[in-house]
């Protein structure tokens, strides 16, 4: 891993955010921040947590599908170093995908293939219904709210795209000749670009798309593991917006859950764009915004946005990293696809 590289857009996306903060009025912020009711902040930390062993349980039931043998408290370590390798990589929350994957195996002496499925199928499993739920608040927003035409054309584009995306992904993670085509041509391109030989990177890759992709159709496919995958995910996701609810009830501001929904989910997909790490900057800038267009001052939006963040992000990615050197602290530098 770069690490100045990943320190360097840390710093660029907190000066993004110094940025606003400053625009709106550091006074006014701190002000707020300091009535905030602690208990409500207790509890949203609270949900984080009993969220985060959600997610463990889902990847569990996953590893269960597929007879691979796991204790869940080194799992939850897993998922808090792949959390934090997520947060702070500027991959569309996908870094730390390959990170678990390579974890897994090697605790569990399964073939890198295999538990790179259950990651993706993991992956895949929040991401359906998170894109039922963010189209539901794309319109509900649409309907609130008197946004601007370009707004409005930004969010039926984002979602668009999004859903293109997520459908392509699939197909290529379940149909083989259609992943080896796309997976060639990615090489051509870049044998076009760089001036070493990359050919047995395309060769190992190539390997490991059959094994992979007989997995995780076989979790796709698998009805049990489905629904229960699923299911687990609508709760883990109800719980995220009743964090954020709490915050909001922690300044004692009344807005319903509706647009805290619509704008946690919109926030969450604008930060799934390959940017800066962990959508910083981004992220915290749409909750501001749209939270002020709603009627909230911009003042208690930032407020609330900065002790949102400060536990679905700063919290989970110290956690993640305080984990870390239980599997070895050069363990970033190791993932590879053996």
């Amino acid at each position: 891993m770069n690490y100045k590289k990943v320190f360097g857009l840390l710093l660029i996306g907190l000066v993004v955010l110094a940025a606003m903060i400053i625009f709106i009025g550091p006074g006014e912020i701190i002000s707020a921040l300091k009535q905030a009711n602690m208990n409500y902040v207790l509890l949203a930390i609270i949900l984080q947590v009993i969220t985060m062993i959600l997610w463990n349980l889902r990847w569990s039931v996953i590893l269960g599908g597929l007879n691979i043998a796991h204790k869940k408290i080194t799992l939850f370590a897993m998922l808090l170093v792949g959390l934090a390798v997520n947060n702070l990589t500027p991959s569309g929350r996908g870094g730390g995908e390959p990170v678990r994957a390579y974890l897994l195996s090697k605790n569990t002496n399964s073939s890198f293939k295999t538990t790179f499925a259950t990651v993706m199928g993991d992956k895949l499993f929040d991401i359906f219904p998170f894109t039922i739920l963010a189209i539901i608040a794309m319109i509900y927003l649409i309907f609130t709210i008197h946004l601007s035409i370009v707004m409005l054309a930004t969010l039926i584009f984002a979602i668009i795209l999004f859903v293109a995306l997520l459908i392509f992904i699939v197909y290529i993670c379940i149909n083989e000749t259609f992943g080896v085509r796309v997976i060639r041509w990615v090489f051509r391109q870049l044998n076009k670009v760089i001036k070493r030989n990359i050919e047995p990177y395309e060769i190992k890759i190539l390997n490991s798309l059959k094994g992979f992709q007989t997995s995780l159709l076989y979790l796709l496919k698998n009805k049990q593991i489905f629904v229960s995958a699923i299911f687990i995910s609508f709760i883990a996701w109800f719980l995220e917006i009743m964090r954020m609810y709490l915050v909001f009830m922690a300044f004692g501001v009344q807005v319903s859950i509706g647009m805290v929904a619509a704008v946690f989910l919109l926030s969450t997909l604008v930060g799934m764009i390959p940017t800066l790490p962990g959508g910083l900057g981004a992220i915290d800038g749409v909750m501001i915004l749209v939270y002020s267009l709603s009627g909230i001052p911009p003042f208690i939006s930032t407020a609330v946005t900065l002790v949102e963040r400060l536990i679905s992000f700063w919290m989970v990615s110290v956690l993640g990293l305080l984990t870390l050197p239980y599997f070895g602290t050069g363990v970033l530098d190791e993932v590879d696809i053996n």
